[in-house]
């Protein structure tokens, strides 16, 4: 498989406006992924299915990742007067970088015998921008997956032929993969409770001993 240096410069050329970054991996596998913006995702997937060079025929995996908020210190130098004189100042200031929803995708391709290429979209923020393009109009096997996606973590698809939950019920609140979800304590389906689950069970059916009323287990 050709490097991704040399790929990225062939999106750019096939797919003009195309953001299309090369992500270091620090863990020991150190494979690094390509990043793309979702305005151009389904144009990407579809050269990298259809290129000669390419042809990323199967998705084998698609799964997401949740990044929190996070607070970044960096340190900054400034000059004031001091008595008259100027003199240079180190301090550490503090932003909020946001979070953001990514869905990762990993392809193969059958034909040529190469891969995995590491491909990844990432939403605007976690809340009303969590929206991706779907990538099941060029890998049929992304469907199901995307489904996984959206159900656990909330990632809207665009395009997508059947969005809806597929491990979850119609009436389930949240999405339970994201970081920051809180299980509910209500464990009125849980037939044996015990340790943690009893505890809170107790908390909801203190007059049952933690155990679920008649009618609702």
């Amino acid at each position: 498989m050709e490097t991704l240096e040399s790929l990225v410069e062939r999106l750019a050329a096939a797919v003009p406006g195309a953001e299309v970054k090369i992500l270091p991996n620090p863990s020991p596998a150190q494979q690094p992924s390509l990043l793309v913006d979702v305005a151009h995702a389904v144009a990407v997937a579809r050269f990298l299915r259809e290129d000669a060079a390419c042809r990323f025929d199967y998705a084998s995996n698609v799964t997401g990742v949740d990044w929190l908020d996070q607070v970044v210190k960096e340190k900054v130098r400034t000059t004031r007067m001091v008595e008259g004189v100027e003199r240079v100042f180190e301090e550490t200031k503090e932003h909020v970088e946001p979070g953001y929803l990514e869905v990762v995708y990993h392809l193969y391709s059958m034909e040529l015998g190469h891969g995995p290429l590491v491909l990844r979209q990432r939403t605007a923020d976690r809340g009303a921008g969590a929206r991706v393009a779907s990538l099941t109009p060029v890998w049929r096997s992304c469907e199901f997956q995307e489904r996984e996606v959206f159900d656990l973590f909330g990632v809207y698809f665009e395009g997508h032929p059947d969005l809806r939950r597929i491990l979850m019920w119609d009436g389930f609140t949240g999405h339970p993969m994201r970081r920051d979800y809180v299980e509910p304590d209500d464990y009125e389906y849980e037939p044996t409770p015990h340790d943690q689950v009893l505890e809170k069970a107790r908390r909801h059916y203190p007059a049952a001993g933690g155990k679920p009323r008649e009618g609702q287990g």
